[in-house]
């Protein structure tokens, strides 16, 4: 079995389609949410339905203790991540915080090991080149 730390594009495509049930609800893997994924499908959650549906599944993972939030440590790496991503691959962060989101769900799972499942691959392969951890990349 392996962790496995869904994006919340993914989510996102399954809260307004029902797209990627294997992925979210499949088999053969123990499944976290990202503490800075609940942050951003709690940011786009405008109806109550929406809401709803966002806190459901922030309380079955409370209660199954599956929430993986940043260590200090983590947000010092995503600083030097941040740092090179800038430096070595043209990014700028001054103008959007999505690439940041992006870099603490990457070294939150490398963390515990787990797989980032994104729709993303641009952003998080790039993360990749700089601090390794397991990718699986989901059609979106």
């Amino acid at each position: 079995m392996h962790r496995l730390v869904i994006d919340s594009g993914v989510y996102i495509d399954w809260l307004n389609a029902r797209r990627h049930e294997d992925i979210l609800f499949g088999p053969g893997n123990v499944k976290y949410l990202s503490a800075v994924v609940l942050m951003e499908l709690r940011a786009g959650a405008f109806s109550t339905p929406d809401r709803r549906l966002v806190q459901r599944l922030e309380t079955t993972f409370h209660r199954a203790g599956r929430i993986l939030a940043p260590t200090s440590a983590i947000f010092a790496q995503t600083g030097d991540v941040l740092r090179r991503l800038q430096s070595e691959r043209g990014y700028n962060i001054k103008g959007g915080h999505s690439i940041v989101n992006d870099v603490l769900i990457a070294l939150s799972a490398r963390s515990i090991g787990a797989i980032v499942a994104t729709q993303n691959a641009r952003d998080f392969r790039a993360i990749q080149t700089i601090r390794s951890f397991p990718l699986k990349l989901v059609s979106a």
